[in-house]
């Protein structure tokens, strides 16, 4: 089982299955802590009923330590596997990873609010929630991926088919601080099939004054108002 008392010791593999350092880990913990305890006060079960268990009775959590429970939503956020994945590392059922995930997605995202970490997801309100930061208006905006499970409607494959990434995946378009890497707006998640300038589009994206936005070969069109942009030719075939 994935035990955060042995990945903290590796950096390499802390860094692999979390996205953060143990340094980092540790700085997000009090606050993750502190979100779970307001969330679920008393420690309720996952059928949100009193735990009543007699002192040795009945077989222990394998989340039962904050800090598993913190790694738990860290490796399903890091790279969404498949829950049948998660459950196999965590050493618990299909049906319990998908509880757990459920349960500690909005306590991470309540903790990462508190430590103003969480991004903004309305695009009209990106300019106003960015003249809040004391950092310059310039950006780099791309689209992300991530696999899923295979829809077993065959409308929904066609739509979550990825033909850039040969899978079934989601889409979000993400807009990054460029000097601190800091997400500034992850857009509402649509089907892999998306086009990632379209997806822009439709989020209505308001950038800050003065913005200077980088953009790849994705966002071919895309011309929000800004004081500049940039982006890189698309390279044509060549005829031979």
């Amino acid at each position: 089982m994935v035990l955060y008392k042995k990945v903290r010791r590796n950096k390499r593999r802390c860094l692999s299955l979390t996205s953060l350092t143990d340094k980092e880990f540790r700085d997000l913990l009090p606050h993750f802590a502190r979100a779970y305890a307001e969330a679920y006060e008393g420690e309720l079960t996952l059928e949100s009923k009193q735990r009543k268990r007699a002192v040795g009775g009945g077989r222990k959590s394998v989340l039962n330590e904050i800090e598993q429970k913190l790694l738990f939503i860290l490796v399903y956020q890091k790279d969404y596997p498949l829950q049948e994945v998660l459950a196999e590392m965590f050493e618990m059922s299909q049906s319990s990873a998908h509880d757990w995930i459920h349960r500690l997605l909005p306590v991470l995202g309540k903790a990462l609010d508190t430590m103003g970490l969480m991004p903004e997801r309305n695009g009209k309100n990106f300019a106003k929630t960015e003249q809040k930061k004391a950092e310059k208006p310039k950006y780099i905006i791309d689209g992300t991926e991530r696999r899923r499970q295979r829809p077993k409607n065959s409308e929904k494959q066609a739509l979550h088919y990825s033909g850039k990434k040969k899978t079934h995946s989601d889409k979000n378009v993400l807009i990054v601080q460029a000097d601190s890497k800091r997400v500034g707006y992850l857009s509402p998640t649509q089907p892999g099939k998306v086009h990632d300038k379209k997806v822009a589009d439709q989020a209505k994206i308001r950038y800050p004054k003065k913005s200077i936005l980088h953009k790849d070969t994705g966002f071919q069109g895309y011309e929000p108002k800004l004081k500049r942009s940039y982006q890189p030719k698309k390279t044509l075939p060549v005829k031979v």
